[in-house]
């Protein structure tokens, strides 16, 4: 199979030819193409990996009732959005709750070929995490707990050995041996929703710690100006960070420092949760209770406008914004959703638009007034289409 597309980096119109789900080639097109010509074209860029996501199109991965129909739905929705690859966020909840999300998740991936494909591994965000307010977020109190090497044995079982990434804060006794159990079975450890201090967090790092979650998001109001958990995870080197970039969880300014800081190791997140891609209204949620999405897209507690309650935007969104911000250009932004998280889950997504790697693509073109939106004209995985915007 061969696609005419704009190479999302250059601009330069290609042929990528597709051979057994990988790229066997990318050529420069021969013809010599009109403006009008050019002007139809798509860009054609690696598709999205989203390392935190907790939903999409009314489908939760964290709903107590969640069902293996229901995880192959939700993977099928996320396609929509350019996303070949994500990893479903099971969040804070009853031991139970998280061991029935596990086993919904693995049956999904054990029953359904495109489920395995797009599901690299799964992120469990808590219940290990800091009890405080603030930090805490939205994750029910009641729920939190001490790290417990035992129930994530339970429950990496229960998911088929699928749990790859762990968030949760240093701040408790025992935390390091934690990670270190969670190192020796290949889990990504990341630090977040944490009132820990610099000593805790350095324990954590030298105990294998490598990401911080959603930095700047899950933290107290109010902080000392220095030293705090904030400047210990952006000065720590060897600490990747997620961001969120929706234009509401962080400030431009924030976003700015914080990709200055971390460069190429500043990836982003959409910590998107069920209602993202539902119409503006009022919700009830499992998480959070009433909630309002708004028609800009913002989604907050019902009566407490100045709360948010999660994220309802997907990473083209994150990705359109950074760009229109002048944060960061298209592609660079394209990068820190799509072949940076690759490489850092060492996946072979993390190739990129290159001979060899796997033909897991998003066709994009621009809109809006001057061009700053981007909506999915087509999705290919694995060599085979799985999304058509016609």
């Amino acid at each position: 199979m061969n696609i005419d597309a704009l190479q999302y980096r250059t601009g330069e119109p290609v042929r990528v030819t597709l051979q057994e789900g990988v790229i066997a080639a990318i050529e420069p097109l021969e013809k010599r193409l009109t403006l009008e010509e050019r002007a139809e074209l798509p860009l054609v860029a690696p598709g999205l990996v989203d390392l935190q996501i907790n939903g999409y199109g009314g489908h939760d991965f964290n709903h107590p009732a969640l069902t293996a129909e229901d995880v192959k739905k939700a993977v099928r929705a996320v396609w929509r959005e350019g996303v070949t690859a994500c990893y479903p966020t099971v969040i804070t909840g009853a031991p139970y709750t998280i061991l029935g999300a596990m086993r919904a998740i693995a049956r999904a991936c054990e029953e359904d070929a495109a489920s395995a494909a797009t599901i690299k591994g799964i992120h469990l965000e808590g219940p290990f995490l800091s009890p405080e307010d603030g930090p805490r977020g939205a994750h029910a109190l009641e729920h939190i707990r001490p790290p417990d090497t035992s129930l994530l044995d339970q429950w990496q079982a229960a998911a088929g050995g699928r749990i790859s990434i762990v968030t949760l804060s240093p701040e408790w006794e025992g935390s390091a041996e934690f990670i270190r159990h969670c190192v020796r079975q290949g889990i990504t450890v990341s630090i977040g929703h944490t009132s820990a201090d610099a000593a805790q967090i350095a324990g954590a790092v030298a105990a294998g710690a490598r990401l911080s979650t959603h930095l700047g998001n899950g933290a107290h109001a109010v902080l000392p100006r220095h030293p705090n958990y904030l400047w210990t995870q952006l000065a720590e080197e060897a600490l990747w960070c997620t961001l969120i970039a929706d234009g509401f969880h962080l400030p431009d300014e924030v976003l700015k420092v914080a990709m200055k800081v971390k460069g190429q190791h500043a990836l982003l997140v959409s910590d998107a949760v069920a209602l993202a891609g539902l119409a503006p209204g009022s919700y009830d949620t499992p998480v959070g209770g009433r909630v309002v999405l708004t028609p800009a897209g913002r989604l907050h507690l019902a009566g407490e406008p100045g709360l948010l309650a999660g994220s309802a935007q997907m990473l083209l969104r994150h990705i359109a914004r950074l760009s229109a911000a002048g944060l960061a250009a298209l592609p660079d932004a394209w990068d820190m959703a799509s072949v940076h998280p690759a490489g850092f889950m060492a996946l072979p997504a993390a190739a990129g638009l290159a001979a060899g790697a796997p033909a897991d693509l998003a066709l994009i073109r621009r809109t809006g007034p001057g061009g700053g939106g981007l909506e999915l004209a087509a999705l290919c995985q694995g060599g085979g289409w799985v999304y058509r915007r016609d």
